[in-house]
């Protein structure tokens, strides 16, 4: 069933021609991406659909009665509103209800709102609704209900927006980029959360695992036109291939067509009426066929890097914290040729901070850097993106150099290795400010390695990048020669540059990984397995009694003992169940069937916070 249709949709700014004529449609239960380059008009189409963005012609039809949710990718929030306030901002009862038993939850002096507020949500049966709001909001970590959203940072602003997407629970999804900013825990929730058969969604993403892993159909915007592929990231690839070895054929031999007619017609004289004029406008499609080309997909980055001496960089007892915090607990590496390392962790462990003290913006509290005579940085920042929003292309790369040393004695002119960065002809001409946010990143990213680096740090790379430029630096990155250190939360990125990784464990250590993030996964997948099982014979086996000496045995009592032993075989039940019920709300339930889980989950979680407590009690006493 059909749920949006797009007929003949086109726009331009000025001479700018983004797509025109676009038609498609969205079924129910389909989940698309959406793949075009980086300025060919992705985020203008989902703006389009959102009816957040006019376009020039065409139209786009809902489904009467279908609910649409938009997360942009710089969403605008209310700066004043708490955070509770704008996630529950809903004409929805049940919504209204949950925001209301959520802030007399926050303040449990004002019985006579408590009470008031239970009551409705008993009435409502929100008590589903509210579990399910609750998971969303513990995995992406916005558990400060009454905090104001200007007190957020960047990160946290785009979580909130895609928590109150998910919140409101639509009918159709659109998303523009959503796994920026999300640690690797969130985008796999993520990840499992879409992949749920009655989500309808279109989405721009980056993150090639997530795409295969959601999505069953692919549309590519290239030159104009619309691809589709009734298939995942892999058969994408496979399929496209396949077309470009058509589209060449069929070039080829509309070229061979085309040299025949070109001699056809060269041989009519010009003053000649009676030359056929179905024969003459057939030559002009021939001649339009026979030059057709496809979109440019290589990057060219054979650039000039600096030699790399015996003494590369080397980290010695590293200490940094902020006040309780620890970013560093005495941390030492030798770095090698050829390393290529990927740094992983939460949001807020410091790994920003790490790279800010390798190349010496920020010092340490201990320890000290040693940085080689011939290393030169070349460091990829979010927030080193400070382009010129009034000057053209070709200016920002002419106030670097007129010309450009490359391997082999070899240089260009600023405006062929632009060409080389997919900035053809009037593009080059294009001021900063027209450019979308993946093209200021290729900009940018060309900047840097203007200035030749051998020692690469790249801090999310791969945010708004398109898929083409992405595959392009892969490649380029691979035969890199110098050093690589890399921070992204693109798994797919991180599996095929990376050899072993620096995992942020939190409170200052650091685990060096001999292994890509794959390899990492699976160990912690195997570690907590063996942590199941040891605790499993640990509870199997018959309980060894030790004489303890008189003074020590007042500390718990036999019953306290016996407590405290239960304790430890009910809560991992308890904790068991938990996840057991919040599987079964992520699927289709029957109405009673959700609202006895419901309970269930109420009585659960009170049990559980009851019997934690008791056991840290008696855990400080054991």
């Amino acid at each position: 069933m059909n749920i949006m249709s797009v007929e003949q949709v086109s726009k331009s700014y000025g001479a700018r021609v983004l797509f025109e004529n676009l038609s498609f449609g969205i079924s129910q239960g389909q989940k698309v991406s959406l793949i075009a380059r980086n300025g060919t008009g992705k985020t203008t189409l989902l703006r389009i659909l959102a009816g957040e963005e006019t376009a020039d012609n065409g139209i786009v039809t809902y489904r009467k009665g279908i609910r649409t949710s938009f997360l942009s990718q710089d969403p605008a929030l209310p700066e004043e509103s708490a955070l509770i306030d704008y996630l529950l901002d809903s004409d929805l009862p049940e919504m209204r209800a949950i925001k209301q038993y959520e802030k007399a939850m926050l303040h449990p002096e004002d019985s006579t709102a408590f009470d008031a507020a239970l009551a409705e949500m008993e009435n409502l049966q929100a008590w589903d609704a509210e579990s399910r709001i609750k998971q969303i909001l513990s995995t992406f970590k916005l558990n400060d209900f009454e905090q104001p959203i200007k007190s957020l940072s960047g990160g946290q602003r785009r979580r909130l927006a895609l928590a109150r997407v998910l919140i409101e629970s639509p009918d159709f999804i659109i998303l523009d980029e959503p796994t920026n900013h999300l640690d690797f825990d969130m985008v796999e929730w993520l990840e499992n959360h879409l992949s749920q058969s009655n989500i309808t969604l279109l989405l721009v993403t980056h993150d090639r695992y997530f795409l295969e892993a959601v999505c069953n159909q692919i549309i590519e915007l290239e030159g104009g036109q619309l691809f589709t592929y009734d298939g995942g990231y892999a058969y994408f690839l496979e399929k496209k291939q396949e077309r470009i070895a058509h589209f060449h054929s069929n070039v080829e031999k509309a070229q061979n067509l085309y040299r025949k007619e070109l001699e056809w017609m060269r041989r009519q004289p010009k003053a000649r009426g009676t030359k056929s004029k179905a024969r003459v406008d057939a030559f002009y499609d021939v001649k339009d066929a026979a030059h057709k080309k496809l979109g440019k997909e290589k990057v060219q980055l054979e650039m000039k890097m600096e030699r790399l001496g015996s003494k590369i960089l080397e980290a010695h007892k590293l200490k940094k914290s902020y006040g309780e915090l620890a970013i560093l607990n005495s941390f030492s590496y030798v770095f090698k040729n050829g390393d290529r390392i990927g740094i992983v962790g939460k949001n807020g462990v410091g790994k920003s901070t790490f790279l800010k003290m390798l190349t010496g913006e920020v010092a340490p509290d201990g320890g000290k850097v040693v940085v080689g005579d011939t290393i030169v940085f070349g460091y990829y920042t979010q927030d080193g993106i400070q382009l010129q929003e009034d000057k053209r292309v070709i200016e920002v790369v002419k106030d670097i150099a007129e010309f450009i040393p490359l391997a082999k004695g070899q240089k260009l002119t600023a405006s062929q290795l632009l060409e080389r960065f997919l900035f053809e002809g009037d593009a080059q001409y294009t001021y900063v400010s027209r450019l979308s946010g993946g093209e200021k990143r290729r900009l940018y990213l060309l900047t840097l390695l203007m200035k030749n680096p051998n020692f690469l740090i790249l801090d999310e790379p791969t945010n708004d990048l398109d898929l083409i430029t992405l595959k392009v630096l892969e490649d380029f990155l691979l035969e890199f020669p110098g050093i690589l250190i890399i921070v992204s939360h693109d798994r797919f990125f991180l599996d095929k540059l990376t050899e072993h990784l620096f995992v942020f464990e939190g409170a200052g250590e650091i685990r060096d990984f001999p292994g890509n993030y794959t390899d990492y996964r699976a160990f912690q997948k195997e570690q907590v397995q063996l942590q199941r099982q040891q605790a499993s014979a640990a509870a199997a086996a018959p309980k060894k009694v030790v004489e303890k000496p008189k003074e020590e045995r007042k500390k718990l009592s036999f019953n306290e003992q016996r407590e405290f032993e239960e304790l430890e075989a009910t809560i991992p039940k308890l904790e068991s169940r938990k996840k057991e019920i919040l599987a079964l709300f992520q699927q289709p339930t029957e109405h009673d069937d959700m609202q006895q889980l419901s309970l269930e989950m109420e009585q659960l979680v009170a049990e559980l916070d009851e019997k934690e407590l008791r056991w840290l009690e008696l855990s400080e006493r054991v």
